[in-house]
Formats: structure tokens, C-alpha cells, sequence
């Protein structure tokens, strides 16, 4: 985004912050105020020339600060009665039914200014509010008019006193990668040949069809592949909507802490899907979603960033101008690209609150704002509740946006990653706007997290890179909006931040001391040497038009297919390859044909976890396999999705010379959610332990040791 788009919203921030710092709304002065001292910031680094920006700055920052007690002293609004929201209702229910009428659907609309006008009579005759019943009269009337004139309309030119449906001047507009022989019908219908005008992505062959047919039933719901139709979707209804599957499962942190479930009208008196996508205002609670909370930071980042609409995009219903709007009735549907493709699910608006009325949910500092927590919602009804294990922000930011997942491992042995290169390619393809990035702290004692101020096995958004002479830093926020890095550079560090390096990355650590927001400085090697993992989604756009490359093999497809199965356990997956050049496709012959396998059970002390748990981990199983001969050697390890599991291959004693295939140890690579493996090209003959564990110990549950190899395998029990 460059420096004039920045200085506009900054000034447009900043008229609504004084407006409402006028009239006593603090906690909205509170929030634009931020808001334009960011936007302000960010303009700064593209390079705005606006005089006395810093001080500008301040100031917004010095007024934040001094309204935060007057926010929490301010009077709770009274709020709108039912009879006011009815009239809410009735004034969509005739904006969705305008809608509908210019797009030549009159029947749709007729039907909808009708439940308009009765919604209107009948809660004129339920207040004795003079003003309200005006106002709901005058709504009827102008329903009513425009009702009529379209059933007047329509006879005439039909002749016929029943009503005919004008077809809309212009087609739905598609969305790919679906196409219009998509089907989800019991029996799909026969592919029908690609026409030379039309993109080959756009069709399926009727197997393919039924693939995902198939997956698009999810912890028993179906959600079906997002179409062109789901544009016509309907949202409003005299009636508040309610999802026909009920309620979300609710976590027990959520469960210990609950009182009911709320509308956002029941808790607050402007409700509004979105002010302005800031990854600022985004606030986690309770719920285990870290990575899905950063996930949806860095997107909306992005998208403030960039002016690519990750976020809004996906929201429905919309007005005109493609922005996502609040709905007084209920109904919202959230696109989100689950199992190979986008899908459409549809949530109601009830959300839980504890005893005080506090969300106990993800939600914006601004809480009128909606889209935090309905995004939130809707991944987690896929996810079959709020009771929810975690995932990683691969996973998650791909749901959000369909970009290109990657995972580099910092730690657990990864002899592969460079850190400077990392470095180079993260800074100069973050700037381009070509990546999102989230980061992950690995396993830390209790005494260690406090001590550094971070979270073990937590998600972090990166928000921003950047070099100064020789130090290099990344600006991270902790998803729950509060406990920052405690290390080099952090607000308290007073000494380390020069002015020339304050003024640089526009960071006060003073002003930074009064309020902990969650959002901090670190160096690259301080990240490097406390976090584990970096998480990276690409803009697939950058696979258009790339390098070609002669020749590939398509060696592992785990992540596609480990999503497929710990989400959907689904039987069946598709595969889609993407280049710039011709090539072929073909299935490479498996090595794989005998097979051997365990059923075993974590129980008690059995379950050690992983190294770091010395006192524990050698009460972990082990088994012994025996290889006849070398060979290939392929080993997976399945079990709760609810844990990460991982395990290692130790050499007991081998046939001979190992030559060069030969090795003391190896592991499966970092912990995974409830599925992990291990495939080697060439084991030689000999004798190998092995040991499964839970990333934690005491974790109980079922697991199952598969080996695969051409070779013949003895497999025994050694504890």
C-alpha cells in the first residue's frame, strides 16, 4: 500500500477518533485512535513526507493511553428494544429485496418486501413508541408500493395473471477452480468434453466429482464446494436465523467459565461486521487457536497492507460494494477452502459469553466489530466445535486464503535450514507481498517462557521485517494481545534502543511500557534461536508465470493428505499440479509390498513424551524389527489427533559393512497432529529399534506402527 493510500486512512482514522472522543465514546476513540497512529506508522515506512508525522504519532498514542481509564469507567448504553431491532430487520429484509429487484429476480423480491411489510404491521401493533410506529409504517408503505407496482408490472407484460421470473440481465460470476458441471447430486452427471474457448480447470471428470462429493462431509456436516449459486444465497428473514445443526461444542476452559449464548445485539448497541481490518484489534481468549487467530492477523495485515482483499472477500452477506455487512438477521456464510477446494459454511450469529457478558471467544479490541469472532466461528464449526486441539498456521492460513503452504523447521535437527538465506528470501519476498508469515515457539519449560516472555508451542503473526546496518528484525504479535519478548530489544531494554533505532522502526519503549498490545521487536538470531518453526503461505499468483523446470517428482504429497485425513478422514484425495511449461503426470511404482503392524495403547507411565522429558522418556515403548535384507523402509505412526506424536529408529546392530545407508538414529522430524512418518531410501540388513511417544507424557490413547518395506520384517515387543 503506498504512502498517500496510508496518509488517507490516517486521517480518516483520526475524524473519527476526535468525533468520538467528543461526544464520550471512548472505547471507539480508543480504537481509531491506534489505528491512525498505525496507519500513520506504516505511511512513514513507505516513505510519506508528511510534516511532523512522528509528533502526530505521539500524540494519537499520549491520547490512548490517557482515555483507557475513562474507558473503564464509562457507562453502559442502554440497549436497542426488541420492537427497535425488529425494525432493523424489516429495513434489510427491503435492502436484500431492492437487491433483488434490480437484478431482475422479482419474485425473490416480492417475497421478501411482503415479510417486510407483515414484520413491520405486526410490531407497529406491539409498541406504543409513536416515533417507532412511523417509522415502521412508513417502511411498510414503501414495501408495499413497490410490491404491488412489480406484480402489476409483471402481469402486464406476461399476460397471465401468475407470476413469471425475469432471468438477471447478467450471469453469476464464477469462481474457480469449480466449474458448471460440478456436481453433488447422488448420481453426478457424465463430464461432457472441454470446449476449446473455455479453461480446462474449469471442468471435472465425473470420478473427480465424486471425490469431492465425498469430502465435502466434514464431522458429520456437509459443506459443499463454494458455487457461482451461493452468491444468491439468502440471509434475510423476519425471524432471527438459527443454525439448524445447533450450537458449537464448547471447549472445557469455555464450559468451567459459560452462562449462555449471546446475539451481538444482546451485548452491544451498534454491531457492525467490520470498521477496518487491522490486525491490531484482533484479540485471542480461550479457545486453542493460536495459529488460527495469527493466521487471521497476518491476512488481515495483508490485506491493509497490500489492498488485496483476503478477508472481505470471504464474509457474506455484502452490499454493493463487495464489503462484508452486518446482518440484523443472523445469517452469515464464510468461504474457507477445506479439503482441495473453497467451501461455503453457514453459521448463525450466537456467541458464547461467561457471567460478566465478556466473549468467550477470538474477538476485535473494538467490540462492535464482528469478523473476528464469526471467522473464528465458522472454522470451528468445520473443525467440529470450539473444543478444539490446535493445528499449525499451514493448515490455517490455507483455509483462509488458499495460498500455497511451506514449513521451515528452525530446530529438531534440520540440518537444511541456512539462516541467512532464510532471512534474505523472507525479507525480500515479504516486502514484495508475495508471502505470508507466521512463526512458532517449540517446547520450553514453565521457568524458561517466563523468563523470555513467550508461549511454548505458540503461533506468532509476523507483522513486519526489517534491517537496520547490521541487526535484522521481525515485529511478531502474540495472538492473545498481551505478553511480549522479554530478551534483547524488548520495551524494558531501554539501553539497546538508540534514537536513530527508535525513530527507524517507529518504536517508543517508553509508550510501549504503559500498554502491552502482545506486539514486540526481535532480532532474527534471537527467533532463530527460541523459536522452532517458520510458516509460509505464497501468493499462488507467483506460479503463473514462473521458471520451468524440465523435469520434477512429486516425491510426497503429506501435508495435502495428512489435512484430508486428521480433518476429514477422508478415503479418497485429488491432486493438483500446476506449471508454466508442458509435462506428464504419472504414478511412480511403489517399493512398498510387505507390511507389518502394531496396535498398541499410552496408558499411565507408559506415555513418557518426548526427549526433552528425561525422567520420563524411557518409559516410553519400544519395539525391535529385524531387516533380512537392505532396503527401502517406509514407517508411519498414527494416533490421537489430539496429540502430537512422533518417533525415532535407533541402530541396534547391522549385517556387514552399513556403508554409506548406514546411521545411529533417525527421527520422524518435528511432532505432528495425530499422524507422522518416517520414509527411508535404503536401510541396511540388521537389527533397529524403535520408539513411539506422545510429544507430552500421560497422554493416553491408541496407536498404530505400520512398516511398509519389499524386505521381510521380524517385529517383537521389547517393553
Amino acid at each position: 500500500m503506498d504512502a498517500a493510500a496510508l496518509e488517507v486512512d490516517a486521517l480518516k482514522f483520526a475524524k473519527l477518533a476526535v468525533v468520538n472522543d467528543q461526544i464520550g465514546k471512548y472505547k471507539e476513540a480508543v480504537f481509531y485512535y491506534k489505528e491512525a497512529a498505525q496507519a500513520l506508522i506504516y505511511a512513514e515506512m513507505a516513505g510519506s513526507t508528511l510534516e511532523n508525522i512522528q509528533g502526530k504519532i505521539n500524540e494519537y498514542q499520549d491520547r490512548v493511553q490517557a482515555l483507557y481509564n475513562a474507558v473503564q469507567g464509562q457507562n453502559i448504553e442502554t440497549l436497542k428494544s426488541k420492537q427497535q431491532l425488529d425494525l432493523e430487520r424489516a429495513r434489510f429484509l427491503v435492502t436484500q429485496a431492492f437487491e433483488e429487484d434490480d437484478k431482475g429476480n422479482a419474485e425473490e423480491a416480492i417475497e421478501l418486501y411482503s415479510e417486510a411489510v407483515e414484520l413491520c404491521l405486526t410490531t407497529s401493533n406491539e409498541t406504543t413508541d409513536q416515533n417507532l410506529q412511523t417509522k415502521l409504517k412508513q417502511l411498510a408503505r414503501q414495501a408495499l408500493d413497490r410490491a404491488e407496482s412489480l406484480k402489476e408490472s409483471m402481469s402486464k407484460s406476461t399476460g397471465k395473471d401468475k407470476i413469471s421470473v425475469p432471468k438477471p440481465s447478467q450471469p453469476a460470476r464464477p469462481y474457480l477452480p469449480l466449474g458448471p458441471d460440478f456436481s453433488l447430486n447422488d448420481k453426478p452427471p457424465s463430464a461432457k468434453p472441454v470446449q476449446s474457448s473455455e479453461p480446462a480447470r474449469q471442468r471435472y471428470t465425473a470420478e473427480e466429482i465424486e471425490v469431492l462429493r465425498k469430502t465435502s462431509k466434514i464431522n458429520g456436516i456437509e459443506y459443499v464446494p463454494f458455487m457461482s449459486v451461493d452468491l444468491k444465497e439468502r440471509f434475510a428473514f423476519p425471524m432471527p436465523y438459527s443454525d439448524r445443526y445447533g450450537k458449537l461444542a464448547l471447549s472445557p476452559k469455555q464450559k468451567a467459565m459459560f452462562s449462555r449464548w449471546v446475539r451481538p445485539d444482546e451485548i452491544n448497541n451498534n454491531p457492525t461486521m467490520i470498521y477496518t481490518v487491522s490486525s491490531f484489534s484482533i484479540k485471542q481468549t480461550i479457545v486453542s487457536d493460536c495459529s488460527f487467530v495469527a493466521s487471521l492477523a497476518i491476512s488481515a495485515a495483508y490485506e491493509r497492507r497490500y489492498n488485496k482483499k483476503l478477508i472481505t472477500s470471504i464474509i457474506y452477506p455484502q452490499n454493493k460494494k463487495g464489503e462484508p455487512e452486518y446482518n440484523p438477521c443472523g445469517k452469515y456464510m464464510v468461504k474457507l477452502h477445506i479439503n482441495g477446494v473453497p467451501r461455503k459454511v453457514i453459521i448463525d450469529d450466537f456467541l458464547p459469553v461467561d457471567h460478566n457478558g465478556e466473549l468467550l471467544c477470538s474477538y476485535s479490541n473494538n467490540k462492535n466489530e464482528l469478523w473476528v469472532s464469526l471467522i473464528e466461528k465458522a472454522y470451528m464449526k468445520v473443525m467440529g466445535g470450539y473444543d478444539f486441539p490446535g493445528s499449525n498456521s499451514n493448515i490455517d492460513l490455507h483455509a483462509l486464503t488458499g495460498w500455497i503452504p511451506e514449513r521451515i523447521a528452525m530446530h529438531s535437527g534440520n540440518q537444511a535450514f541456512d539462516k541467512e538465506s532464510t532471512f534474505r528470501m523472507l525479507y525480500q519476498r515479504f516486502h514484495k507481498g508475495d508471502v505470508l508469515i507466521t512463526t512458532a515457539t517449540g517446547v520450553m519449560s514453565e521457568e524458561e517462557g517466563e523468563k523470555w516472555g513467550l508461549v511454548p508451542t505458540h503461533a506468532y503473526a509476523v507483522l513486519e521485517i526489517r534491517e537496520y546496518k547490521t541487526l535484522r528484525f521481525l515485529q511478531l504479535k502474540n495472538p492473545w494481545s498481551h505478553l511480549r519478548w522479554k530478551g534483547r530489544f524488548c520495551e524494558k531494554d531501554e539501553r539497546s534502543w538508540t534514537p536513530e533505532l527508535q525513530k527507524y522502526l517507529n518504536f517508543d519503549p517508553r509508550t510501549a511500557q504503559k500498554i502491552d498490545n502482545g506486539i514486540f521487536w526481535i532480532t532474527w538470531e534471537d527467533l532463530c534461536q527460541y523459536y522452532d518453526v517458520i510458516y509460509l503461505s505464497w501468493n499462488p499468483s507467483l506460479f503463473k508465470e514462473s521458471t520451468c523446470i524440465h523435469r520434477m517428482t512429486l516425491h510426497k504429497i503429506e501435508s495435502l493428505s495428512h489435512l484430508l485425513f486428521t480433518r476429514a478422514m477422508a478415503k479418497r484425495f485429488t491432486i493438483q499440479v500446476y506449471a508454466a511449461c508442458k509435462f506428464t503426470f504419472s504414478k511412480i511404482p511403489t517399493p512398498y509390498t510387505i507390511n507389518k503392524r502394531i496396535n498398541g495403547q499410552w496408558k499411565g507411565q507408559s506415555a513418557g513424551g518426548c526427549g526433552n522429558f528425561r525422567e520420563t522418556h524411557k518409559n516410553n515403548p519400544v519395539y525391535q524389527f529385524h531387516m533380512e535384507k537392505t532396503g527401502p523402509l517406509l514407517t508411519e505412526l498414527r494416533g490421537p489427533r489430539q496429540y502430537s506424536v512422533g518417533f525415532e529408529i535407533v541402530t541396534v546392530s547391522t549385517v556387514g559393512d552399513p556403508g554409506p545407508s548406514g546411521f545411529q538414529k533417525k527421527s520422524s522430524g518435528d511432532y505432528r497432529c495425530g499422524f507422522c512418518y518416517l520414509e527411508i531410501e535404503s536401510v541396511p540388513a540388521g537389527v533397529y529399534n524403535i520408539i513411539p511417544t506422545t510429544f507430552l507424557p500421560a497422554q493416553e490413547g491408541p496407536f498404530f506402527l505400520d512398516f511398509n518395506s519389499s524386505i521381510p520384517i521380524k517385529v517383537s515387543q521389547l517393553q
